[in-house]
């Protein structure tokens, strides 16, 4: 199980490594392509159809071919997307490659955490997690180089990032056989079974989980407005140059990273309810930081919102089999992300229009709006929960 874990720890660096490529490349990308700024939320709610999609039917694909195989192909999809983005001539061609690269992580993503919250404690959990955060940390650190560079190089940077997939490709492969005997414990028979997702429109009915859905849907609202708008933002409000601002954004993932490490520790003793509600609070007061007139000082926010955001994503996620049972949590985690990601998208698209039509000031205040959703769809989970008991 320790070696198991080890390549799953691995696996979601390959899956946070393209996740911030794009919201650090873009203020020089849509230059080169001549396309405007406020593009990106098309781009972005295109990668969501994909990813969401996947996650929708990703119980199913888990159940016919294991979580192992799923895992690898799909890291293979993601290489070939991001190889075929650093090569393309202009946008459409992009996004071509970008759904390949959107289906490939989706499903990367349901899989590995159902297998992680079935198997594993909530500190594993939020560890998987941080390493995600060494992917998002690690790939605007590498573009940032090629950014200040001549025209095109950002490339460079997308090429660096394919090469890493294909290695950790390889480490999956090379680990298909231990994947066997976990994969048939009588804790994934419930869920793996062939009818497993026969009621799944029921459960969905059922108190608790719809809120739950919407809750996760706030917070990554949050997290990818800041990872497609962080560098616009500062770009345009406190005027640095895309570089520097590819460092800010680095410091934000960061603070997710090293939230999700001492939330590692922390959760042996708190419980996932109590995790999300403190890492909205040091969210809510990072947002207010971001939010003071203060100048350049008030970027040290990016940090305090990651670090705050660093345990909900993973502490909802580890919740769900405990919260709704075993049996379908392949199918409800991939509800979960799918519905999750959506609204993400969705709204940081819409943002993404208005921001660039308005002002980016405004940042500070719509997440400060969806903090406030975040903690009061969490809160009314837990009534419905505690209602159904």
């Amino acid at each position: 199980m320790i070696l198991i874990l080890a390549v799953i720890y691995i696996v979601f660096i390959s899956l946070g490594l393209p996740d911030s490529l794009f919201g650090v490349a873009w203020p020089v990308l849509h230059k080169e392509f001549g396309i405007s700024e406020s593009f990106a939320s098309v781009y972005s709610i295109i990668i969501t159809v994909c990813t969401g999609g996947v996650s929708f039917v990703s119980g199913t694909l888990i159940r016919k071919f294991g979580t192992s195989r799923v895992t690898l192909f799909s890291i293979l999809l993601t290489a070939i997307g991001i190889l075929g983005i650093s090569f393309s001539p202009n946008i459409v061609v992009m996004i071509i490659f970008a759904i390949i690269l959107g289906y490939g992580a989706g499903a990367i993503d349901t899989g590995l955490n159902n297998f992680v919250s079935l198997h594993y404690k909530a500190q594993h959990m939020n560890w998987l997690h941080c390493f995600w955060g060494i992917g998002v940390t690690v790939s605007p650190l590498i573009m940032s180089s090629f950014l200040g560079a001549e025209e095109g190089q950002w490339r460079n940077g997308y090429r660096i990032i394919a090469a890493l997939q294909v290695i950790i490709a390889l480490i999956v492969l090379l680990s298909l056989k231990k994947w066997k005997a976990m994969e048939k414990s009588k804790k994934l028979e419930a869920a793996n079974e062939p009818g497993a997702s026969a009621k799944l429109t029921d459960i969905l009915k059922s108190k608790g989980v719809i809120t739950s859905i919407l809750s996760l849907g706030a917070y990554c609202s949050m997290e990818f407005l800041l990872g497609t708008w962080g560098a616009s933002y500062a770009v345009n409000v406190f005027a640095v140059s895309p570089d520097v601002a590819a460092k800010w954004v680095s410091l934000y993932y960061g603070g997710i990273m090293f939230g999700r490490m001492i939330s590692g520790f922390i959760s042996m003793k708190v419980s996932d309810k109590n995790m999300i509600r403190g890492g909205t609070l040091a969210a809510f007061l990072g947002i207010i930081i971001l939010a003071l007139p203060i100048g350049n000082t008030s970027l040290v926010g990016f940090f305090l919102i990651g670090t705050g955001f660093g345990p909900v994503f993973p502490s909802v996620l580890h919740s769900i089999p405990e919260r709704f049972g075993p049996t379908y949590s392949a199918d409800i985690t991939g509800y979960h992300m799918g519905g999750a990601y959506a609204i993400g998208f969705s709204l940081q698209m819409v943002f993404g229009f208005i921001a660039t039509a308005v002002s980016f000031t405004i940042t500070p205040f719509v997440l400060i709006a969806l903090c406030i959703c975040l903690y009061l769809l969490n809160e009314a989970t837990l009534k419905a929960l505690k209602k159904k008991a």
